[in-house]
């Protein structure tokens, strides 16, 4: 039985996954475990509470979220926010429409991905924005 690194554990990085259909949380669940610790929330007053308690090195945002705030409102939200508005966003949608990409863009999001995402896709994609916000935060 390989043993694993306990330093490998204590250094992966914090994601924030905010998905209201359990069946796509287990799928990003399945996609990102080996690579991040995740947690998960299907509204804005979890998504809030969750922002409070932890750093998160990046955020993956459904569109379409049940409730009384889309994921485009939460994102605009967030980038008001001080605390907050340096976080990377992968906006995550079942919408292929331009017009949502846009507006997902307009909101303050970094990427704009359709589902079904690869996970050779939203790993690549994590990495590279996890990479540049940690150089831009130390320039």
């Amino acid at each position: 039985m390989m043993q694993m690194n306990v330093d490998a554990v204590k250094t992966k990085q914090k994601i924030l996954v905010i998905e209201d259909e359990i069946e796509n949380q287990k799928y990003l669940e399945l996609i990102l475990k080996q690579n991040f610790l995740i947690d998960f929330c299907d509204n804005k007053a979890s998504m809030l509470e969750l922002l409070r308690q932890t750093k998160y090195e990046a955020i993956i945002m459904d569109i379409s979220l049940k409730g009384d705030s889309s994921g485009i409102e939460l994102i605009k939200e967030l980038k008001k926010k001080s605390d907050y508005r340096n976080i990377p966003i992968i906006c995550l949608s079942a919408h292929t429409f331009g017009q949502d990409k846009l507006m997902a863009q307009q909101a303050g999001a970094n990427v704009y991905l359709t589902k079904p995402v690869g996970r050779k896709t939203l790993l690549n994609t994590l990495e590279k924005l996890i990479a540049t916000d940690v150089s831009q935060n130390k320039a």
